[in-house]
Formats: structure tokens, C-alpha cells, sequence
């Protein structure tokens, strides 16, 4: 352990490799963000520092079991001619899960009409904590198999899984209430997991998104409604100052 912490090669791997695992856990941010408004606020922090931290715990637990994490991309199965593997089945499930959920989410969110209900339906803590965990073993393949490509000390891969989870669990507070502050983020926030989603499933099938790709889109989506934010925050400063 002392001869990592005096290895300069050691420390480079430990900077990439904490970057990456942050870039890479955006989309498990931005789903734990919506999950948890499902809930009362006084719960809502809990389960966002009892997912993430279930987060490190399995992918922790992912890297121990890297030896059968590599057998999973072995053939199972053969449909329509396509080979699909273990992870392919893993990656099919979890992208149908989070298109269904984005697709019923934003169903619920476009039907409320009105004020908000006075007796509104609150999740269990149980069962937003469960989903959490359950999406989080899918959407950690990818940060699983960075890591040990980048990196042949499980000491630093560990570091760095722990070092994102503590900078993710200040970004989902952050990212949960400005999804709250501004509703229509809402709905962007849910079409970038219809398009997580749809990633996942095109990679099931062995067809390869570039993630860059991804990124990109997404990026640019939340310039352009950041700029919207802006003009409507213009338009209405212009339209009190007429009315006064």
C-alpha cells in the first residue's frame, strides 16, 4: 500500500479512473434524482445516500467478482441468429426497465392537471431503495470493466469507486433540487434516460452507441434548455417590471 501511495503512475490512475467513474455514474444521478421525489421529503436524502452508497457497495462487490463478471460475456443463448450473452441479457433488462419507467414517469407528470393533489401517494423507502440497487448492478457494467482496463491495482480501483460515490451523493442533492426548481427539467432529465435506456438495449443487441455520442446530445440538450430557463426568467423580469 506504501508503494502505491509514493507511485506517481499509481496516483494518475487514481485521477482518470475517479473522473471516469463520476462521468460514467451521471445517469445513475439523474435516475436516483427522480426516484427519490417519489418520496416524502424528509425521507428523500436517506434514500439518496442509502442507494449510492448500496452503489459502492456493488460495485465493490462487481470488482471481486470480475472473473465472473468476464464469463458473462460468453454466449447463453442464440435468437434470430445473435448470440446474446449473460451481460447482453443484463443489458436488455435494465434498458427496458428504465424505458418503461422513463415512458410511465412521463405519463404521470404530463397527466396532473391542476394544483397538486393534497393527498398525494408517497413510495415506500423500501421500494425506491431497492430500485435503486437493482438499476445500479446494470448501469455499473460499464464503470466495472473501465476500471480494470485502466487499472491493475484493486486498491485504487476501490479508492476511486468510494471517492465518486461521496462526489455523487452531493450532485443528487444538487441535481434533485434544480430538477425541482425548474419542472421542465423534469421531462429532459427523463428523455436522457429513454435514451440511456435505448443505449442499453442497442448494446444488448451488440450494437455499439459511441458514448461520446451520449454525452454530446445530452450536453447539448441541457445547454439549449438552460438557455430557455434564461429566457424565460428574462421575459418575466421584463413583464413585472411593465405591470408595475
Amino acid at each position: 500500500m506504501l508503494a502505491l501511495l509514493t507511485d506517481p503512475q499509481a496516483w494518475a490512475s487514481l485521477v482518470i479512473l475517479t473522473a471516469l467513474e463520476i462521468v460514467l455514474g451521471i445517469d445513475n444521478v439523474i435516475f436516483i434524482a427522480l426516484l427519490v421525489g417519489r418520496l416524502q421529503a424528509r425521507r428523500q436524502e436517506r434514500a439518496r445516500v442509502i442507494g449510492l452508497l448500496l452503489a459502492m457497495l456493488t460495485r465493490i462487490a462487481l470488482l471481486y467478482s470480475i472473473v465472473w463478471i468476464t464469463r458473462l460475456t460468453q454466449p447463453w443463448m442464440t435468437v434470430a441468429n445473435l448470440a446474446l450473452s449473460g451481460r447482453d441479457l443484463i443489458l436488455l433488462a435494465g434498458g427496458l426497465f428504465l424505458l418503461a419507467k422513463s415512458v410511465t414517469e412521463i405519463h404521470h407528470t404530463l397527466e396532473r392537471k391542476g394544483p397538486e393533489r393534497t393527498t398525494r401517494r408517497y413510495a415506500k423507502l423500501s421500494v425506491i431503495v431497492l430500485q435503486i440497487a437493482l438499476i445500479d448492478i446494470v448501469l455499473s457494467l460499464d464503470s466495472v470493466f473501465t476500471a480494470v482496463a485502466l487499472a491493475n491495482q484493486f486498491a485504487i480501483m476501490v479508492i476511486a469507486i468510494v471517492i465518486a460515490i461521496i462526489v455523487m451523493i452531493g450532485l443528487a442533492r444538487a441535481v434533485a433540487t434544480f430538477i425541482e426548481r425548474y419542472p421542465t427539467l423534469k421531462i429532459l432529465a427523463l428523455a436522457f434516460l429513454i435514451l440511456i435506456g435505448s443505449a442499453l438495449v442497442a448494446s444488448g443487441l451488440h450494437f455499439e452507441i459511441p458514448k461520446g455520442y451520449l454525452y454530446f446530445a445530452m450536453g447539448f440538450a441541457v445547454a439549449v434548455e438552460m438557455t430557455n430557463i434564461r429566457l424565460r426568467q428574462h421575459l418575466d423580469a421584463r413583464r413585472r417590471a411593465r405591470g408595475r
